[in-house]
């Protein structure tokens, strides 16, 4: 009787990949609600302070689109250096200027940085998967990779209010560069291709493919849902102290890692697409009671309802790409997902401060939480 051994997910080259991606997660999410905070106690107001989270967002967007072909013709590791100094050298700049103007550039260049971390470690971490633990071993990724949102964030609202936004600064300017001594280590192989080009058809065949776009779709409802919940929260209840928001960001983010983990194991037994739809509800009910939430154990429930079913959104979205798609176009699928991720991110950052001010937060939450549940219908087959 042959007994078989499933193939081993943290590799050497898997745990060096999840480092980088890790310090470059940390400087991102350690500024993500400090950026707005700061610029909203400028006296700039709460559109202003959207529109930083936009224009990091946009920007990431933007290098999103053209980093399949970057890889393909620089590989990894080169992308990667270029990515961790545009992600760490800006945050290093916002300690020495307070202008708006600087901080929206500041911004847009540290969004071409993260471009890379999502698309870039992603992608090679999907190939260094084994692909019959794929949904298992993405959620594990993203279990090593939720944990600087789970810290990040909360983490940044301390720092700033115990030691000031340049500390939180020059600290995400620190784990952004420390993640460059790690690049040398990394495997050989980096994901060039001989021609230079990614894939078949590159990002704009990719956007127009129903089986990415329709989980990409669904996906980036929730994103927006999150962009709303990371830069809006402490305005949208004022009620609650200070320690109450941080609590809720961080239960969210943990729940939401736990959940990735587990939304794998699932979806590599039943398939990720059974996990879409309920995923997706989970996230907008976890929303909308938000709006509702006065009592500080319901802001903390309702908060850990919508990371968890974000967490779930993540993988089984993502492996539902990856699985439509040949090894060759990972960082293509990896791409789009991020894209979509970003574009809702920036989308709710941005937006919401417009509809607030013509709605106000709680009827606000309750309205973009729906909008975001009905695009499961564009996930329908046809």
């Amino acid at each position: 009787m042959t007994t078989l051994t499933a193939p081993r997910l943290l590799t050497r080259s898997l745990v060096l990949v999840s480092a980088v991606d890790i310090l470059g997660l940390a400087a991102f999410y350690l500024l993500l609600p400090v950026v707005p905070a700061a610029v909203a106690a400028s006296g700039a107001g709460g559109a202003a302070a959207g529109l930083t989270t936009g224009a990091l967002m946009a920007s990431t967007v933007a290098a999103e689109l053209a980093l399949p072909r970057l890889v393909s013709r620089f590989g990894y590791r080169t992308v990667l250096a270029a990515g961790l100094l545009l992600l760490g050298l800006p945050a290093l700049g916002l300690t020495a200027t307070t202008g708006y103007g600087a901080v929206l550039a500041g911004c847009a260049l540290r969004g071409l940085g993260v471009a890379t971390i999502f698309v870039a470690c992603g992608a090679w971490s999907a190939e260094l998967v084994p692909p019959s633990r794929r949904g298992e071993g993405l959620g594990l990724v993203g279990v090593l990779a939720g944990a600087p949102a789970v810290v990040g964030m909360p983490a940044g609202l301390w720092l700033a209010a115990h030691a000031g936004y340049p500390a939180v600064y020059a600290a995400g300017a620190v784990l952004a560069l420390a993640a460059l001594l790690i690049l040398p280590m990394l495997p050989a192989t980096d994901g060039r291709t001989p021609d230079g080009h990614s894939g078949a058809g590159g990002m704009c065949r990719a956007l127009r493919e129903p089986s990415l776009t329709r989980p990409a779709i669904v996906f980036a409802a929730a994103a927006t849902l999150t962009g709303i919940v990371s830069t809006f929260l402490p305005a949208a209840l004022p009620h609650a102290t200070p320690a109450v928001i941080a609590a809720a960001l961080l239960l969210q983010a943990l729940a939401g890692t736990v959940t990735r983990w587990w939304a794998g194991r699932l979806g590599d037994r039943h398939g990720p697409r059974r996990l879409l739809a309920p995923a997706m509800l989970t996230t907008a009910t976890g929303l909308a009671a938000l709006a509702v939430a006065g009592h500080p154990a319901l802001i903390l429930t309702a908060a850990v309802t919508f990371g968890a079913g974000f967490g779930a959104l993540q993988t089984a979205s993502l492996t539902m790409m990856l699985e439509a798609s040949p090894p060759s176009r990972s960082s293509t699928a990896t791409a789009v997902w991020s894209v979509a991720y970003d574009a809702g991110l920036g989308l709710g950052a941005a937006g919401f401060g417009l509809l607030a001010t013509a709605t106000g937060y709680q009827a606000g939450l309750a309205l973009t939480a729906v909008l975001a549940a009905l695009t499961l219908l564009t996930g329908r087959r046809r």
